[in-house]
């Protein structure tokens, strides 16, 4: 039986519904979440080509072992290593690496550094900001003219670019630029998941949402906009649900829309989930009401750190209620969130009774006498 104390205590995340949109390692990030008492929507926003049956990757592979590039640039880690191995499954792993032994290495961070070394190369230089525009300039000072530049970029799709103006940069500095798009993405086979995922968001039936890349980002927006939802996922994204990204990058095309993200000071997935854990509750404080704790949520609420499933209209009544806490709302104003009820004030009587019994403690909506009701803050 559970006593007291640990009801008072309960997981940082009790109560909150979290969307996540990733399609890698999005068992164990729900796993994380659900360890802090979060309830966990998941819908993959994208699917991965897989690189052995990706021709465009063989094709450019081939082209680099007969004309041996000058420089090389490595931007993410997993997508240098999943190349090599792709390489190594076509039996072309040596002659790959040997076709870089006399190019130039230039990292973009530590684990395009890591995934480097472990294929035996050595970069002479890494940004510290881990950003594709500091490798811009630091290279800005050299002469690239007629010179042969490998780009491992990650994550393309179709509509759009993880590294935007990053290729034709290099090319304004007079490089031969040959993009390797390694772990090329695109739409969910079966949208429905992700369109059910967005249309919740729009609804407010989140708390937060998380994206773990850039692709993953586009596509969600691209999917609003073609599914008619484009605006309505916007505003929820700016007003009412917390959007974390695993970093920057990820942030980039959220940036471009004027959305803002929170983002941990380390790029790792362990790192984001406790981000969310930290940061969401902050934002989303418990009320003091008549004694109690209570916490109202995307999907439900908690009292004294239980959590309580209410009805889609309790739910409505009681956030009607703690968005202005401690405020009068009259039965004309609780009306407008009881669509079926018409304009019969009787109603709003019976749903605030049915609320109170499922809140358990019926004193945290108090009755004005002739008024309507409030939150006993």
């Amino acid at each position: 039986m559970t006593s007291s104390a640990e009801r008072s205590t309960p997981p940082s995340l009790a109560g909150f519904t979290v969307a996540i949109t990733a399609a890698r390692r999005a068992d164990e990030f729900t796993a994380l979440l659900q360890r802090r008492g979060a309830r966990v929507r998941s819908a993959a926003a994208i699917t991965m080509v897989p690189l052995p049956d990706d021709d465009g990757l063989r094709q450019i592979t081939d082209a680099l072992i007969a004309d041996p590039p000058d420089m090389l640039i490595a931007t993410t880690g997993i997508g240098f290593r999943g190349w090599i191995e792709a390489a190594d499954g076509w039996g072309l792993a040596d002659d790959l690496l040997a076709a870089f032994a006399g190019a130039r290495v230039i990292s973009r961070g530590p684990k395009a550094t890591g995934a480097l070394r472990a294929a035996g190369l050595r970069e002479e230089w890494s940004p510290q900001s881990e950003s594709s525009a500091e490798v811009l300039s630091h290279l800005q000072g050299d002469d690239l003219a007629g010179l042969r530049v490998a780009v491992q970029l990650h994550g393309a799709t179709d509509e759009w670019d993880p590294n935007p103006g990053f290729v034709d940069g290099l090319i304004d500095l007079g490089a031969d630029v040959v993009g390797v798009p390694v772990y090329r993405w695109k739409a969910p086979d079966d949208p429905a998941p992700l369109d059910a995922l967005i249309t919740g968001v729009c609804a407010g039936e989140v708390d937060a949402i998380t994206f773990t890349s850039a692709p993953a980002v586009a596509s969600v927006l691209l999917r609003a906009e073609g599914i008619g939802l484009a605006g309505p996922l916007r505003e929820a994204l700016a007003e009412t649900v917390v959007v974390y990204c695993v970093g920057p990058v990820t942030a980039a095309p959220l940036e471009d829309i004027g959305i803002a993200s929170v983002q941990p000071d380390r790029m790792r997935l362990g790192a984001l989930a406790r981000l969310v854990a930290d940061d969401l509750p902050r934002r989303r404080p418990e009320l003091d009401v008549a004694g109690h704790a209570l916490g109202v949520r995307a999907g439900s609420v908690v009292v004294d750190g239980a959590v309580v499933d209410l009805s889609a209209t309790s739910l409505a009544l009681l956030k009607a209620l703690a968005e202005r806490p401690g405020e009068v709302l009259s039965r004309e104003d609780l009306l407008t969130v009881l669509p079926a009820a018409g304009d019969d004030p009787h109603a709003v009587e019976v749903a605030i009774g049915r609320l109170r019994g499922a809140l358990g403690v019926r004193e945290l909506i108090a009755t004005v006498v002739k008024r309507g009701y409030r939150l006993a803050v």
